[in-house]
């Protein structure tokens, strides 16, 4: 530890955010950076505990305490090798993780956690600056091949590790460019996708072999697969999205968001698209379901659209602003969190009920809602009833669905290959990401349903793990 007092002397200090009048005017990166000097500083804050719940509370196990003091000396070569020791792309994790480490660390219980997250950030673009960050292609390779399906974080996670043991290592990606939802489904104003293209630079010059355009299941059949591959990794996320099966749901204008927010990094990127298949909310009253993350990112990109309005509603009751008693630290505070999006403006509703939607010459207009309240039912759970009197209607010419997904699509390749599901619908495995078709593995959302960027890499490198000791070390 580099300042034992620290924590003490210095207060948190967060980068910020670019002013919200110029970053709703562009699709740029809305967080801002700390100087050097402030940034050591915040690095100075931890503890260096004797138990790391920061760690502990981290999906991969960063070692928070070591890299952090390693930063405050300014050996930022040294913290860079430590982060990647437990992460293979923290420049993705320091932008887009919800940061459980910070839930975590000790600090959390006044409320002043260290800035770990944009440590990270900061550490892995110093190490990018002063050309730490470097290919270092595997000195023997062993012959053995491995088709990871998928270039998400879990499938570029379990590839990279694979091909720095010295295997061939094939990543098929069935969009026209690496990198999954970290591409298509996150906004360019949370993670710009240059910093993608900088990573997958490294991992191509190591000797890693990407290819796009390519759907396996369609392009490539199972058994091609099968027949031209020792191992097979599949990481194809759970793209299944939940269904709103109500009323008015085949009306114009009502869109899974992932639709929508696929289409507008496409845009961002220079594709166009014809004016009747455009997704836009330009003067548009903008209804978001759900709650969590991607429907914030649909609320940051509506405001981007220039939309007349904007309401976003979610079933379920509205978080506390502090912890329950149930809810101690260090566990996930389970409290209400605003994003940026949110600052830019939206209405939040809570306890709402999706009824119908109502529409005019076939385009949606209205959407037909109730208020709900949750109870305990007779058996324990807690139960959802509809308030009475409470039907009304709510504008709504663009309706974006983000309500999570459910499972991996099984139609196409998952059946092909003849793999069982578990009750929930998820990839069924043996426990250590084999499943039950020989020579075939899998790793994150497809195995453990929707979950974090960070939850995914860990996910992918266990896979590695596994994968590894089946081909014989």
């Amino acid at each position: 530890m580099g300042d034992p007092k620290g924590f003490i002397k210095i207060a948190r200090k967060d980068s910020g955010n670019r002013p919200l009048h110029e970053r709703i005017n562009d699709y740029g990166e809305v967080e801002q950076t700390l100087n050097d000097t402030d940034r050591q500083l915040q690095a100075s804050r931890c503890m260096d505990c004797g138990i790391p719940f920061c760690q502990w509370a981290c999906p991969v196990m960063n070692n928070m305490p070591e890299w952090q003091d390693a930063m405050y000396k300014g050996d930022w070569k040294q913290a860079i090798d430590l982060l990647h020791v437990t992460n293979n792309f923290p420049e993705f994790t320091g932008r887009i993780c919800p940061a459980p480490c910070e839930v975590g660390c000790v600090l959390a219980l006044h409320e002043e956690p260290v800035t770990i997250r944009e440590n990270e950030a900061a550490v892995t673009e110093k190490a990018f600056q002063k050309g730490f960050i470097t290919p270092k292609p595997p000195k023997v390779r062993t012959g053995k091949t491995v088709a990871v399906i998928g270039s998400g974080p879990a499938g570029l996670a379990c590839a990279d590790l694979l091909n720095k043991a010295g295997h061939w290592v094939t990543v098929f990606e069935k969009d026209d460019a690496a990198g999954g939802l970290l591409r298509y489904g996150i906004p360019d104003f949370k993670l710009a996708k240059h910093v993608i293209d900088r990573r997958l630079d490294v991992l191509l010059a190591e000797g890693l072999f990407i290819k796009t355009n390519t759907h396996v299941g369609v392009d490539i059949s199972a058994e091609e697969l099968l027949n031209g591959f020792d191992v097979v990794c599949l990481a194809v996320g759970a793209m299944q999205p939940r269904d709103l099966p109500v009323e008015g749901r085949d009306l114009q204008g009502v869109h899974f968001a992932m639709e929508y927010l696929t289409q507008q990094n496409k845009v961002v990127n220079g594709v166009s698209f014809p004016e009747e298949e455009r997704i836009h909310a330009k003067n548009k009253h903008v209804l978001v379901i759900g709650g969590g993350d991607t429907g914030s990112d649909c609320v940051g990109t509506a405001n981007r659209h220039r939309a007349q309005s904007i309401t976003q509603i979610e079933i379920l009751p509205k978080p506390p602003l502090k912890r329950d008693l149930d809810n101690p630290w260090p566990y996930w505070a389970k409290v209400l969190k605003s994003s940026s999006s949110h600052e830019e403006g939206c209405q939040r509703k809570w306890n709402i009920l999706t009824k119908r939607f109502i529409g005019e010459n076939g385009q949606v207009k209205q959407a037909e809602v109730a208020d709900v309240e949750w109870v305990k039912s007779d058996k324990g759970g807690m139960e959802m009833r509809e308030v009475p009197g409470t039907v009304r209607t709510i504008d709504a010419d663009l309706v974006l669905l983000s309500m999570g997904f459910v499972h991996a699509v099984h139609v196409g390749l998952l059946n092909d290959l003849g793999l069982e599901y578990d009750l929930r619908g998820n990839i069924k495995t043996n426990g250590n990401h084999k499943t039950t078709k020989a020579k075939v593995f899998t790793a994150g959302d497809a195995l453990s349903g929707a979950s974090l960027v960070v939850t995914s890499i860990a996910s992918g490198r266990k896979a590695a793990t596994a994968i590894m000791e089946y081909l014989g070390g």
